[in-house]
């Protein structure tokens, strides 16, 4: 499934100020627990955070992809947030993060989880991918980009 495919609108962020790991995790559940019924923010932060202390999902170059199966979940779900300034993400590459795409995905869809997040990874080894999505001035420009970029895939 394509970034294009997860995100909507409201899941998508662009130049967020957060000043934590945590609170970037807090936020992207809050803004994705109002989007879907019966789904709590403190199970999807649990979900991310649990995810979080097997090993940090930031991937380098200033990326992380958070990600989690949550129970509940019918359909892979994103949410793409650009930062204004960057943090500790516990990176494998010890860089500050900026660009975090998060994946929230079926509990029993563990092919699809691989696929999704391997698609991720490969568009966010691009550098004039990640410099084109911290380029966007806004929200809507960044979905527009998204759409551009996976259209061009």
């Amino acid at each position: 499934m394509q970034l294009s495919e997860l995100l909507t609108s409201s899941r998508t962020l662009c130049h967020v100020d957060v000043v934590s790991k945590k609170r970037a995790l807090e936020l992207a559940s809050q803004t994705i627990a109002e989007q879907l019924d019966g789904m709590a923010a403190e199970d999807i932060f649990s979900g991310l955070i649990n995810r979080e202390r097997l090993g940090s999902t930031g991937i380098g170059e200033g990326v992380a992809i958070p990600h989690c199966r949550i129970p509940g979940v019918t359909t892979a779900i994103g949410l793409l947030m650009t930062l204004s300034s960057p943090i500790d993400f516990d990176a494998i590459d010890n860089r500050p993060v900026d660009l975090i795409c998060f994946l929230l995905v079926p509990e029993d869809g563990a092919e699809e989880h691989l696929q999704t997040l391997a698609g991720l990874a490969e568009l966010f080894n691009d550098s004039s991918t990640r410099e084109s999505l911290r380029s966007c001035e806004d929200s809507s420009s960044l979905l527009d980009r998204v759409q551009t970029l996976c259209r061009g895939a």
